[in-house]
């Protein structure tokens, strides 16, 4: 008799962490690997929000607090909503989580009934269908196409939707394609889910600040405000801000759904840390003049590895128009050889062959439920980056 949990059999453990987790035990093995797998900024958090940290603590804020956020950054939330969406929140309709990962399941776990589907369009980040499962949901995956941008179409949602479907879960800029949508994309989905009044709309905007060239980010919310009251707008500080390891998301929505994940982080983690708020505090009210450093240096390494993939032997990579990843294409060194004598049959193998020949650590596409493709992170530096793409370029040409 196992101990544990039926519901364990049906999820995985998360690729990317598997991944970076790998590379950190080759480099403790005396490898040199590039570890292109984690999305995480290498920036440090910006000054002035370790220093509101520093003094949080100086003051002694390190007791408990409302289980889901203080006043004080609920209140800076409901004025970065206002002030970059055109949302219009009150304290009500804000929650504060452990990270953005703990926002989105508490709305899983709050709103899901079994047989209760889940709208996915893929590529999707890799947790999406695990917590849906976890909350005793169906995920529905929607593949998207590259010819479309990795987008997820009017035509194809209307098709996905049937009387079981409870969420839409929307991404952009997308973890793992880097796409966006625009205005006119969000309004076109609206218009279909004006038409389905039971389907809530999870909008997950963790990379909103991060966006280049002339794409202009917008959130459903802003460009159909009728569908507030069923709209939960999701966000954090945890790319934007530098602060992965502080854990803090957040998310608006109707008052109703936003007591329920109360509920539920009341009776799991209670409140986030205290110090954590009042840094994630200073940084939603704070200067954010850094977000132009931030922003250039993405995109100069966006460009730089978009062109460097494009010139590998059966490489193809779209240009992503925000957040830190590219999802090449893999397609056409499908049915070669490695100098091992392997053959390439899946973007598992391509993956593997990287890792293992070129040392160099990315993530199979299939992890992000489309294939063949694969994605790398490039939240490292450029000289990171120009050992990775000359390595990558080398394993392509090595292949028979």
């Amino acid at each position: 008799m196992s101990i544990l949990a039926d519901s364990l059999s049906r999820i995985q453990p998360s690729p990317t962490i598997a991944v970076t987790n790998k590379a950190r035990e080759l480099r403790a093995a005396g490898k040199d690997v590039i570890g292109l797998g984690a999305g995480e900024p290498d920036f440090d958090t910006p000054e002035h929000i370790k220093a509101a940290a520093i003094e949080a603590i100086k003051a002694g804020q390190t007791k408990y607090t409302a289980v889901d956020g203080t006043p004080e950054l609920k209140q800076a939330i409901v004025a970065k909503f206002k002030r970059d969406n055109g949302l219009s929140y009150e304290p009500a309709n804000i929650t504060v989580g452990t990270g953005g990962k703990q926002v989105l399941y508490n709305a899983l776990v709050a709103t899901l009934n079994p047989g209760d589907e889940v709208l996915i369009p893929s590529p999707y980040w890799v947790s999406y269908p695990d917590m849906t499962l976890l909350a005793g949901g169906e995920p529905k995956i929607v593949e998207t196409r590259e010819d479309q941008g990795f987008k997820l179409s009017a035509a194809a949602l209307e098709a996905a939707i049937t009387p079981k479907t409870k969420w839409l879960i929307l991404n952009s800029p997308s973890n793992p394609t880097g796409s966006g949508y625009t205005a006119d994309d969000l309004r076109a989905l609206a218009e279909v889910l004006r038409r389905h009044p039971q389907v809530l709309i999870m909008t997950d905007d963790m990379y909103e600040h991060l966006v280049y060239s002339d794409f202009k980010f917008a959130t459903i919310g802003e460009v159909a405000p009728d569908l507030m009251d069923r709209i939960l707008t999701c966000n954090g500080v945890s790319k934007a801000y530098s602060m992965t390891g502080w854990r803090i998301g957040f998310a608006g929505g109707p008052v109703a759904l936003i007591k329920a994940m109360s509920k539920i982080q009341s009776q799991s983690t209670s409140n986030p840390c205290s110090i954590s708020q009042a840094a994630a505090t200073a940084a939603l009210n704070g200067d954010h003049s850094f977000l132009d450093e931030f922003r250039a240096a993405f995109d100069a390494r966006r460009r730089f590895v978009v062109e460097r993939l494009n010139a590998c032997q059966g490489l193809s990579c779209l240009t992503p128009d925000g957040a830190f990843y590219v999802y090449p294409s893999c397609q056409g060194v499908m049915g070669r050889k490695t100098p091992g004598g392997k053959v390439l049959e899946s973007d598992n193998d391509f993956v593997a062959y990287l890792l293992e020949d070129a040392l160099v650590a990315c993530v199979q596409g299939t992890a992000f439920g489309l294939a063949p493709y694969f994605r790398i992170s490039y939240a490292t530096s450029m000289a990171n980056l120009e050992k990775a793409m000359d390595r990558i370029e080398k394993a392509c040409a090595a292949l028979s």
